[in-house]
């Protein structure tokens, strides 16, 4: 009587085992999907961006970096207006790029913030004949304060 009691908890187990793997098998395949869907606008998935500037000759890992830190450099700055950022920040504080995002050989996603204030940034950039990069503010917002 024990051992049928012991081979059937095992069955049980096993069976529970069976459904647990085919729930997280059902689960990994949905997160690949939104995956996809949430990489779908970056330049790691835009193979004609990657090409544009590779038919160009740029090493395109070293210029992608390039772009980010160009833009991350801006938050050295004097005074109080930031480069690219349009808001004033507040007192005792600068506005910062923080988060970046290169959506393609064109248009640039950004975040910023001050400690208090916060936005975002739609920036548009182009590499000239000396490969010097330039950029361009599209458009911006300021959240409201909570």
């Amino acid at each position: 009587m024990n051992s049928k009691n012991i081979f059937d908890d095992s069955n049980r187990k096993v069976e529970n085992s069976k459904i647990q793997i085919k729930k997280y098998q059902d689960s990994i395949l949905v997160l690949n999907d939104k995956i996809a869907d949430l990489s779908y606008f970056t330049f790691d998935s835009n193979d004609k961006s990657y090409f544009y500037f590779q038919d160009k000759g740029f090493n395109v890992e070293e210029l992608l970096r390039a772009i980010q830190d160009g833009l991350y450099s801006q938050n050295v700055y004097e005074g109080e207006e930031h480069p690219i950022v349009p808001y004033g920040s507040s007192e005792g504080n600068k506005m910062q790029i923080n988060i970046v995002r290169i959506l393609n050989h064109k248009w640039i996603i950004a975040d910023f913030a001050d400690g208090q204030f916060e936005g975002e940034l739609f920036i548009t950039y182009n590499i000239n004949e000396k490969g010097e990069l330039k950029y361009n503010l599209a458009e911006s917002f300021l959240y409201p304060l909570d």
